[in-house]
């Protein structure tokens, strides 16, 4: 998917950023079809998969940028790559790489960016009308010669409550990961870092169970901060919200507490089940970092679970 935003950001940063897009995929391949990643002079973010392809790609991206090459007037590279016989890996595919310079943010048609060579072909121009008639959004890839790809948006809210050596753990993580987007509260704007990664929204709230009241009810929710009163405050007053998830960090024994407290205020046992606790593998440890691997790698396995369920 194309994250415009991202691409807006290293422009302001760079002024020119070539993209790299994974546009084909024959066999095994280290990512996936639409995986991408910015090149810059002096650097790049994101990823193609990493090893002799990404290294190769990037260095071909940069020799683009010293030429001056420009997406909107120019051609883009477009190269197929044998993994093994070209570059020596083990994954036996082939990839097509798709690479061109952009000095401003493209136009997006109906949630969609479609390029290439010449005049829009028909099957393009189809993909662009059931995008913007019927709201199909289509898979990244080629088609008729020209590179479709959505724009990349948020599916999924996470609030991550507290900015203590956990929740920053947590939102490090979180943070790159497409399609999620990250709300950040504490209690104040000396709780958080002086480095927040891009796209999360960092929210000061001198009482922030005030503000789980307005938590949009298709959230995600990560309690963390630094009391237990407010954890548990934060408990009650999301379970009258609605969420899609809550995930409490704390003990066993922490856990019978809460269960008990948040019934006393009137929370049904199966509502109560409804939050998890504790979150993350202890398997891993307690290191922050640890933690943190955890409850994402949970979070990530959820829809697939969930999708599971509804199949049996």
């Amino acid at each position: 998917m194309f994250d415009l935003s991202g691409l807006a950001a290293a422009l302001q940063a760079h002024g020119r950023v070539a993209r790299v897009v994974i546009a084909g995929v024959e066999g095994s391949s280290p990512r996936e079809v639409g995986a991408s990643m910015l090149v810059f002079a002096d650097g790049q973010s994101g990823t193609i998969g990493g090893g002799a392809l990404e290294f190769e790609a990037a260095a071909k991206a940069r020799l683009m940028l010293a030429e001056g090459i420009v997406g909107t007037t120019g051609a883009p590279w477009i190269e197929r790559v044998s993994l093994g016989p070209s570059l020596g890996q083990c994954c036996g595919g082939a990839v097509t790489l798709w690479t061109e310079v952009f000095e401003a943010v493209p136009e997006a048609v109906a949630g969609v960016v479609a390029r290439g060579v010449g005049d829009m072909p028909l099957a393009v121009k189809r993909v662009l009308a059931a995008a913007r008639g019927q709201g199909v959004r289509p898979s990244p890839g080629l088609v008729a010669g020209w590179l479709v790809e959505p724009v990349m948006e948020a599916k999924r809210q996470v609030w991550v409550w507290g900015a203590g050596h956990v929740g920053r753990a947590l939102v490090s993580v979180l943070a790159p990961l497409p399609g999620i987007a990250v709300t950040w509260v504490d209690v104040g704007v000396e709780r958080f870092p002086d480095g927040v990664p891009e796209g999360v929204t960092v929210v000061p709230a001198s009482d922030p169970a005030v503000l789980a009241d307005h938590a949009p009810v298709g959230a995600e929710h990560l309690v963390l901060t630094y009391s237990h009163a407010l954890d548990l405050e934060l408990c009650h007053r999301l379970l009258l919200r609605g969420f899609r998830s809550c995930g409490l960090i704390g003990s066993a024994t922490k856990w019978g507490r809460f269960r008990s407290r948040l019934k006393a205020l009137g929370h049904g046992a199966q509502d109560v089940a409804r939050i998890r606790c504790p979150i993350g593998d202890p398997t891993l440890g307690k290191h922050p970092q640890a933690i943190a691997i955890g409850v994402v790698a949970e979070m990530l396995k959820a829809p697939k679970t969930a999708a599971r369920e509804m199949r049996a």
